[in-house]
């Protein structure tokens, strides 16, 4: 299994420095563990000393780390060299990959008015109940279960163990008991979207659970009745969204972070890892709610310190104004 260096780079692209075109490539790999029949990539400057002492046959780098990678030795120079890397694994995947075949696996199964395209694949053991739409091209893996009538659009791929369409969360109090709320909408779900293992979409209460086009969910991520997730926004592992809370285009939202209920998040809003989003986000930027790591018995003080905070502003704001009437 190998790829020449040439054929990179007629396929994707970019200029190839101080190496050979018949230069075959085994493997791709980091950096720091890189050798001589291996490609790699530096994504950043900070990288530059790994970047020396890599045996890797060739390192994908910009423009302005050109001269440093030339003098270790042969490079690719691409405008984007983490993009360029994602192309290489892409190229790699379809010479050397098994190709999803479609078809409907023998062990799944299939509502008899469920509407599956031609071109998609469900794979063993999967799901997919009535009215469900499986749009061109989309791949199930499996054990997936697509929901009644819920709608995936083309090009999707939709990793082992991922529920969509089961109920949202929905109970009235009624004299310390709970009542059912029947959850009578569906998920659609756009074109060229990925959904990462064992993450649940929950379908609409009334309305319908909306995941526009391109967006990238990691694994283990749960997503509330009536959420909207807007157009290549993605999430890391273990987010939860709350129902009803609207997510903006092209946002990102870290591992393990929560955005609260019927909240609103604007288009190029950024949640780092562990935050808990508790109001709506209405400019674009970077959000962080994360309480710093500390040894124990000094957090503790930290919090003790934090929860007499209100009070400690009264009284700062009492002794303001006394001063003015002084």
């Amino acid at each position: 299994m190998s790829l020449l260096l040439g054929a990179i780079v007629d396929a994707l692209g970019g200029s190839l420095e101080g190496g050979l075109r018949d230069t075959a490539v085994l493997r791709i790999a980091p950096l720091e563990t890189a050798g001589p029949g291996d490609i790699s990539f530096l994504s950043h400057p900070r990288y530059q000393q790994q970047l020396a002492a890599s045996r890797a046959a060739c390192v994908i780098v910009a423009p302005a780390m050109r001269e440093p990678a030339l003098a270790r030795g042969a490079c690719i120079v691409a405008d984007n060299p983490y993009v360029y890397f994602a192309r290489v694994t892409q190229l790699w995947r379809q010479h050397h990959g098994a190709a999803v075949q479609p078809g409907v696996h023998p062990s799944a199964v299939v509502d008899a008015d469920a509407v599956v395209h031609p071109s998609a694949s469900v794979g063993p053991l999967c799901v997919v109940e009535r009215g469900a739409h499986i749009g061109a091209g989309t791949v199930l893996k499996s054990r997936v279960t697509v929901g009644e009538h819920c709608h995936i659009g083309a090009r999707c791929i939709v990793h082992p163990g991922v529920v969509i369409g089961a109920d949202g969360f929905g109970f009235a109090p009624q004299g310390g008991e709970w009542v059912k709320i029947e959850q009578l909408g569906a998920v659609r779900i756009g074109d060229d979207v990925e959904i990462g293992a064992n993450t649940c979409i929950d379908r609409g209460a009334l309305q319908d659970t909306v995941i526009e086009d391109g967006v990238k969910l990691d694994n283990l991520i749960q997503i509330g009745h009536n959420v909207h997730i807007g157009k290549h926004s993605a999430m890391a592992g273990c987010v939860g969204v709350a129902g009803s809370a609207t997510i903006g285009a092209h946002c990102t939202v870290g591992g393990g972070a929560i955005v609260l209920g019927h909240l609103e998040l604007a288009d190029n809003v950024h949640i780092s890892a562990a935050t808990v989003v508790t109001r709506s986000l209405t400019k674009p930027g970077q959000y962080t709610g994360m309480f710093p790591i500390d040894d124990n018995a000094r957090w503790e003080k930290n919090a003790a310190t934090l929860k007499q905070l209100y009070s400690l502003r009264e009284r700062i704001k009492a002794l303001e104004q006394a001063l003015k009437a002084a």
